[in-house]
């Protein structure tokens, strides 16, 4: 393995660990050639096949980090690489991977449409299919970096962190790590719409999802390998649940501490290390975050950064109803004080309440609860929209949206994919005689678009019937009070 791979660093995170009051050390796979782990498993499955079936060549499905991984263990072993994508993998992955020498087959939209067709392509071409995660091989290609991990910190070590996608990493980490040391608890990273491996363990059988959230695209799978399911059931010590913002807050983190930026799968146990270290109240107990890889899209680092502070709560956002009078901001501002304020909008809209959004620095989110009752106290109607979704993608920057042209409006939220043709469809599958009347659409670098849509539709149950049938998730806002304050 180590003929394409290198043994990567453990690097002590300090501002990160000074701060959860625990050290908290890296291993770095962000800094293999190609920024991921994945090679490590899919040369050692690539090196031990005959020299008959290496000479026919491979072939692999993959959106990203695997796929780079096929191609340069290829080049290094002068075989023919075929690696099949789907038609909406960025091209910077797709460039990268011909850069290595691989032939790129673009099909379908999804990884299963990509998998289908390379199967396909593998038994026509007597083509050898090397599996991301589903392969002996490559399972114990990826426990090399758990024996790294003991080889580098042979002291006190509390727990080690990995992302789940298949479950690879983490199936040939945990053999390697119980082996040697069972003392060290060997614990899953899943994301909250991503987490089949999770829920698998739970049932006692393999569950296969209808939908990922593709934010961690990395770790966006439907359904688990058998071998790597039998490998983490017995072995792994249990899962952390983390959401996008915790992963956002988390490559800022490892930014912070490296200067490095870590794709959302690479930081997704830097966030389960810090949810951990903050729930068991831990001291002095040394954890590793795997940061397994750092194929970040450039234009997805807008949504990170926007969404990084809410991760760290570090931001307060308010609703807060002061009178339409003389002396009323100012007494707002006086509550206010001298915290740091993020976000202040405001448009007239009644005569007698003005509806203020508000956002502030925060150092922790207990202090949000603080502030909430700083304003009850000065006379002020606040409600905390922190954890609102739809405050926090669409009403802050909407704010001074109602209008009395708008009777028989309901809000609906959408949640589109990142490709050609998906917004077109929906509006040109809407009825001619329902009235679009309030439209936000912003474009965060993530691979789904966040639409608010105000419809004046007479019939809304048959409204709801049409959003069913367009296959986004979608959910009926009118009654969050977010928009019943500012929008309605």
């Amino acid at each position: 393995m180590y003929d394409v791979a290198v043994e990567t660093p453990l690097d002590r995170a300090e501002k990160l660990s000074a701060r959860l009051g625990t050290p908290v050390w890296l291993k770095r796979e962000d800094t293999q050639p190609v920024f991921s782990f994945k090679l490590r498993g899919a040369y050692n499955k690539m090196a031990r096949l005959p020299a008959d079936r290496l000479a026919r060549g491979v072939i692999c499905a993959s959106a990203g980090n695997h796929a780079q991984g096929v191609a340069l263990s290829a080049r290094r072993l002068g075989c023919r690489a075929v690696v099949v994508m789907p038609v909406t993998t960025p091209r910077l992955k797709s460039d990268a991977v011909r850069g290595l020498g691989a032939e790129v087959v673009l099909h379908g939209d999804s990884y299963s449409d990509a998998y289908l067709h390379a199967a396909e392509l593998g038994t026509a071409g007597g083509l050898t299919f090397v599996h991301p995660f589903d392969d002996p091989d490559v399972i114990a290609g990826q426990g090399t970096v758990g024996m790294e991990i003991l080889r580098q910190h042979q002291g006190p070590l509390h727990a080690v962190f990995v992302a789940v996608g298949g479950g690879g990493l983490l199936a040939g980490v945990a053999a390697y790590v119980k082996a040697v040391r069972p003392e060290v608890k060997v614990i899953g990273v899943q994301m909250a719409d991503s987490d089949a491996m999770l829920r698998s363990v739970r049932a006692g059988e393999r569950v296969r999802l209808d939908d990922v959230g593709l934010f961690s695209d990395g770790t966006a799978v439907k359904q688990v390998g058998e071998e790597t399911f039998r490998l983490v059931r017995d072995l792994a010590d249990g899962f952390v649940v983390v959401d996008t913002d915790a992963v956002c807050a988390a490559i800022k983190d490892v930014f912070e501490d490296t200067r490095s930026i870590l794709e959302p799968a690479g930081a997704m146990g830097v966030a389960a290390a810090k949810q951990y270290a903050a729930e068991h109240s831990l001291r002095d107990a040394p954890l590793v975050a795997v940061a397994c890889g750092a194929n970040m899209n450039f234009d997805r680092l807008r949504f990170v950064a926007e969404r990084a502070e809410a991760g760290e709560g570090r931001e307060a956002l308010f609703a807060v109803t002061i009178p339409e009078e003389r002396g009323s901001f100012r007494r707002l501002c006086d509550v206010v004080g001298r915290r740091s304020v993020t976000e202040f909008n405001y448009r007239i809209s009644d005569a007698r309440v003005a509806h203020v959004f508000v956002g502030l620095a925060v150092a922790d989110r207990g202090e949000a609860a603080a502030i909430g009752r700083a304003f009850a106290g000065a006379g002020f109607d606040a409600l905390d929209l922190t954890g609102d979704d739809l405050a926090k993608d669409h009403v802050r920057h909407m704010v001074g949206g109602p209008s009395p042209l708008a009777g028989g409006e309901r809000a609906y939220r959408f949640q589109f994919p990142e490709r050609p043709g998906a917004l077109v469809k929906f509006l040109a599958s809407m009825h001619p005689g329902w009235n679009i009347s309030l439209f936000h659409y912003r474009n965060q670098g993530a691979d789904h678009g966040r639409i608010l849509v105000g419809v004046q539709a007479p019939d809304a149950a048959a409204f709801r019937a049409f959003a069913d049938t367009l296959g986004y998730p979608w959910a009926d806002e009118t009654e969050n009070p977010a928009y019943r304050l500012f929008l309605r």
